[in-house]
């Protein structure tokens, strides 16, 4: 089987990075098209050995997209397209279906009750999606919950699958070295307590509650953003007026694992570093970062993670939910602050939750392969 996977755009995000390794697991040969942003993503494809081709797509409306998509399709020989994001799920089933490519299964990363990829989710947009979801054979959704999002919209049961985002537990693993290497050069104190945020810094991420929350707390704890957006600027002016400005740490966007440029860090070293996870979101379609932070042996407080809430509470140990605000947040740290005990003395081992492991990428590309055979073999 021979498959073209077509993405949105391939910055350091989510969706992105979950493609990559995705790709590492699965036994069939893929290309991948980027519509947008080749970006840092599609250099670590490259050097992965896979195909790596950009589209240079100008905007939403750029139509001209559509055919050079389906002449591309077309000479590639491809037995099945994959597509991901909004843009790419709606330009890539029209490409496919006009280049004669019946088997289209669609991957939705980021669908919330009131969000889509982090922007407010319009009458339009999702009556563009749902037309186009039609010229497809199967749409699989990363959690129970955006399978229901996705019935709510009228996308018909049997073409919605199930398939949850994975991890490298392996890469999470943690490292008490990697540990004091990634604390000394982020220039942390030794006995800071180090809360860590991951994800896009976007408004409905509320990394700002974690702000508001630092401010209420002793002066050792230390907030660690892991991620890049929009919103950085609001959030450094946040710090700034809650007075917590040296105790934030903005990192940018970072790779999940090294890229072999001397200056830049890694997710699961960066993992390694924190005492905490937590995350303020109110609205997640999957939570990758909680698993993340989960596989790295890190007690997490959560606002909203289908990840864990679909699964039985006995695998959701650490992982502890979190209602309210920045009060709730600074009242919980503490509170798990204590429990966890910090101090001066280093941590020497932490292991993967069940929930971590039960999201094991080679389980996800498993599952994937059945739903490709079946679009495969469908009439």
């Amino acid at each position: 089987m021979k498959a073209l996977h077509i993405i949105t755009g391939l910055g350091v995000g989510g969706a992105e990075q979950q493609l990559r390794l995705l790709l590492r697991h699965l036994p069939i040969n893929c290309d991948v098209v980027t519509l947008t942003n080749p970006g840092p993503v599609a250099e670590g494809l490259t050097a992965d050995g896979v195909r790596v081709l950009h589209l240079g797509m100008s905007g939403n409306r750029d139509l001209s997209a559509l055919p050079r998509l389906a002449r591309l399709i077309r000479y590639g020989g491809y037995d099945l397209v994959h597509t991901h994001l909004y843009r790419a799920c709606v330009y890539g089933r029209i490409a496919a279906r006009m280049a004669g490519v019946r088997a289209v299964v669609a991957t939705e990363h980021s669908l919330g009750g009131t969000q889509l990829e982090g922007r407010a989710l319009t009458s339009g947009m999702r009556s563009l999606y749902l037309a186009s979801e039609r010229l497809g054979r199967a749409t699989v959704a990363v959690s129970p919950t955006v399978a229901d999002l996705l019935r709510g919209w009228g996308v018909p049961e049997p073409r919605i699958e199930v398939v949850p985002n994975g991890i490298d537990v392996a890469r999470f693993r943690f490292d008490p070295a990697r540990r004091e290497r990634t604390r000394r050069r982020l220039g942390l104190p030794k006995d800071a307590y180090v809360v860590g945020g991951i994800g896009r810094l976007t408004a409905g991420k509320r990394f700002g509650v974690l702000i508001d929350a630092l401010a209420r707390l002793p002066c050792d704890y230390v907030l660690l953003l892991v991620g890049g957006g929009p919103e950085e600027s609001v959030l450094r002016r946040a710090a700034q007026r809650a007075g917590v400005t040296g105790r934030v740490l903005f990192t940018g966007e970072q790779p999940y694992e090294p890229d072999g440029t001397r200056d830049r860090l890694d997710l699961p070293s960066l993992t390694s570093a924190m005492d905490v996870l937590a995350s303020p979101s109110v609205e997640e379609s999957f939570g990758l970062a909680v698993v993340e932070g989960l596989a790295a042996g890190l007690p997490v407080l959560y606002r909203s993670c289908p990840a864990v809430e679909d699964l039985p509470p006995r695998l959701a140990a650490g992982a502890h939910r979190v209602r309210g605000g920045a009060d709730a947040f600074a009242r919980a740290l503490a509170e798990t602050r204590a429990r966890t005990g910090h101090g001066p003395s280093r941590p020497t081992e932490r292991r993967a939750s069940a929930a971590a492991r039960h999201y094991c990428i080679t389980r996800t590309a498993a599952r994937l392969m059945d739903v490709y055979a079946a679009a495969v073999s469908s009439p």
